[in-house]
Formats: C-alpha cells, sequence, structure tokens
C-alpha cells in the first residue's frame, strides 16, 4: 500500500513546476494571459488557506484580467523587473523590492502589466476563503469561487461561458 506523497519541508521556488494550465478564464480570455508562468509555490507545501505563486511576465504578458475580490485579499512583492501597476486610480511602474496589496471588498480592479523589454518576476499572495467572487470592470465576465474549489465564469448578465 502507498502512502500519500509528503509535502515538501523547503525546496527552490524556480525548480517547482509550472501550471499545467495557464488560465482558468474561458478560451477567449486565457489566450490574453500568453506570456505568463505561474509555480504554485503554496501547492508544494500542501497550504490551504492562502495561495503563494512565483509568477514570471514576459514582455508584453499581463498577470490577469483587470478584477477584485470580493473576499480574497491579494499582495504582491515584485522581485525582479518592472511591472506597471494598473487600478482603479490609475498607473503605478512597481520595481524590485517593491509591493502592493488588495484588500478584499475594496472594489479596486487591478493588474500587472510588463511594458518593458525584460521579465518580470513577483510573488503573489492570496487567501482561498470560499464564497469569493471576482468582477472584471473591462471585459464581459464575472466570476464565483465553486463548493468544489473551481472558478465557474459568467458573463455579467448572468449566462455560463
Amino acid at each position: 500500500m502507498s502512502r500519500p506523497t509528503e509535502p515538501e519541508i523547503a525546496l527552490l521556488a524556480a525548480e517547482v513546476p509550472p501550471r499545467t494550465t495557464a488560465s482558468s478564464y474561458p478560451p477567449q480570455f486565457a489566450a490574453r494571459m500568453s506570456g505568463r508562468v505561474k509555480r504554485p509555490l503554496g501547492n508544494a507545501f500542501g497550504l490551504r488557506s492562502f495561495g503563494v505563486n512565483l509568477t514570471r511576465l514576459a514582455p508584453g504578458a499581463q498577470s490577469a484580467l483587470r478584477h477584485a475580490h470580493s473576499r480574497q485579499d491579494e499582495f504582491v512583492f515584485v522581485l525582479e523587473g518592472t511591472a506597471t501597476l494598473v487600478t482603479d486610480a490609475g498607473e503605478t511602474e512597481l520595481g524590485p523590492g517593491m509591493c502592493a496589496g488588495f484588500p478584499a471588498g475594496s472594489g479596486d480592479a487591478h493588474h500587472l502589466l510588463n511594458r518593458s523589454e525584460k521579465d518580470v518576476l513577483y510573488l503573489e499572495v492570496g487567501d482561498r476563503g470560499e464564497g469569493d467572487s471576482v468582477t472584471y470592470p473591462d471585459d464581459d465576465l464575472q466570476a464565483s469561487l465553486g463548493a468544489d474549489g473551481r472558478w465557474h465564469y459568467q458573463h455579467k448578465d448572468g449566462a455560463p461561458y
């Protein structure tokens, strides 16, 4: 009888395999995530309450569609390169050592863009609480986190994708 795989104690973040699916967005939106590679560090340790990703954005790539969570706090910390943070308040350049946070329910839609000629590497942290929903002000899209732990996407009128 085999035992379940034990989570790692320590590892090199850059060696964690990237997600097998680049994005869970519906296909017409997922295509816009080209050039983004996420390494799910939290999953490698069996974390359940919050997620941690080491994310690399190639030049011209974006972190996500501009979005705001109802119940999930989010935090990003830039390790390498220069990203442009786009929020409802405008644009802010984030360089190495800079960070930004987005409280749940604040309604401040945000995402990162790589407008530079070099890769951007950053850590993103978010909780995994139940009942979260996401709004996407620039796109005909909304999402809710199902009891199955997966994102379910709808048009803004509620019709499913």
